[in-house]
């Protein structure tokens, strides 16, 4: 079965389509992990995206603030910290409002990553997305953006709350 079969085949129903888009999601983010792993020296897709968000937050983060973003658990950003952290790319430091608490902030390696091997990988993401034409992206980019409303409505089903955050009784 070829990716234009498994949509064909999913698009008659909004329902259908809401299963298919879960599907694509899944399938686009392993294709793009394998693709950009293999293009990418010294970082895997995730360790860049770590270091991408801590590079444009500016300022120190802490390892949950990190999850966050990432929408992954701390526990998994401090594993992406402790490779970065062995080859160069970021700090760990107490944290500057909480010394409790530990943070990651960049270090030289990351801004020269950032300031030179990162504009091959700029062109690289404007050939993904020269496919689009500039409404189609925008429209893109609003609906990806209203998904995480519904992933926080989900969680929000998952804590037993209502889509308020109110708790059911």
């Amino acid at each position: 079965m070829t990716h234009e079969e498994l949509i064909q085949r999913f698009s008659h129903t909004p329902v259908r389509q809401g299963r298919a888009v879960f599907s694509m999601l899944f399938i686009l983010t392993n294709r793009l992990q394998t693709l950009f792993d293999s293009r990418i020296p010294d970082v895997t897709l995730k360790q860049f995206m770590l270091l991408s968000i801590l590079h444009q937050a500016g300022t120190p983060q802490t390892l949950t603030e990190l999850g966050v973003l990432l929408g992954c658990s701390r526990q998994n950003v401090k594993k992406l910290a402790d490779i970065l952290q062995r080859k160069g790319f970021v700090a760990v430091i107490p944290h500057p409002r909480d010394p409790r608490a530990v943070a990651l902030e960049t270090t030289e390696r990351t801004d020269r990553f950032f300031g030179e091997d990162f504009r091959k990988y700029q062109e690289e993401l404007q050939a993904l997305f020269s496919v689009y034409t500039a409404d189609e992206l925008a429209t893109l980019f609003r609906l990806l953006s209203r998904m995480f409303e519904g992933i926080d409505c989900l969680a929000a089903q998952g804590r037993g709350e209502t889509a308020k955050g109110e708790s059911e009784v």
